[in-house]
């Protein structure tokens, strides 16, 4: 196998077996992964892992109790920590002044590039992993549950396990490349291109459309799965958030 087919068959795995991932393993798995890219090198991040049972069921509510939150054998909960590094500050001598909208964008970008780098790790080591898109809706209740201090942040939460033996297989549909890279300038896209690119992913989810009685599958994103008084609603709970947490 080429190296890029690794990734171009690689896919979200939401079912898993009882199998445990040792402690020692996955300290190694996170350690490699901590050596992702980040600003000036001042690693803006730290990772929660949980793997105790009850601890995964107080978890579950807050990502609308996705049954791969506790059949999981371990849920990553990937956070902004500034924390640690405006205390390492103020004990050296050093005011941080970091209480602003640019550092929460590179301490989102840094945590993320942590928390993708810990996927591929895991999933070249033969592990299935899925990204929970449910961790900015209700932050507040996440750090509540992992007693998160002021200035740490969660961003994403990542479960991960050995997959089980019905789990899906191959790749997942991706537009082509030609619709996400421009060439020096950004091409604007006719309609019939567009229309083109989607196709194959709306002949796949035509059963989506026909069950939300809709008449497009971009109807059952904009009406059904991310509605616009939805992301309001969720958007205030982050943003408030981010604000008690001097961003």
């Amino acid at each position: 196998m080429k190296k890029s087919d690794f990734f171009l068959d690689r896919h979200t795995v939401r079912s898993y077996s009882p199998a445990e991932i040792d402690d020692e393993s996955l300290a190694a798995m996170i350690e490699a992964a901590s050596h992702a890219p980040n600003t000036g090198n001042m690693q803006w991040y730290s990772v929660v892992v949980t793997k105790d049972a009850s601890q995964k069921r107080l978890l579950a509510p807050a990502h609308f109790n996705q049954p791969t939150v506790e059949s999981a054998a371990a849920v990553l909960t990937f956070c902004i920590d500034l924390n640690r590094f405006e205390k390492w500050c103020r004990i050296s001598g050093a005011e941080p002044g970091f209480e602003n909208f640019q550092s929460f964008v590179a301490g989102i970008i840094d945590t993320s590039l942590f928390a993708q780098q810990f996927c591929t790790i895991a999933e070249m080591n033969g592990l299935g992993t899925c990204y929970l898109g449910t961790t900015t809706y209700n932050a507040p209740q996440i750090a509540e549950a992992l007693r998160l201090p002021h200035r740490v942040v969660p961003v994403t939460t990542v479960t991960v396990g050995i997959p089980a033996d019905d789990a899906h297989t191959g790749g997942t549909w991706r537009l082509p490349v030609g619709a996400v890279m421009h060439r020096e300038f950004y091409a604007e896209p006719a309609d019939e291109k567009i229309k083109e690119w989607y196709a194959p992913i709306e002949r796949e989810s035509q059963h989506f459309v026909d069950e939300n009685n809709k008449t497009s599958l971009a109807q059952v994103f904009t009406d059904v799965r991310y509605p616009r008084a939805s992301a309001e609603y969720f958007s205030k709970i982050y943003s408030d958030m981010l604000k008690e947490n001097g961003f």
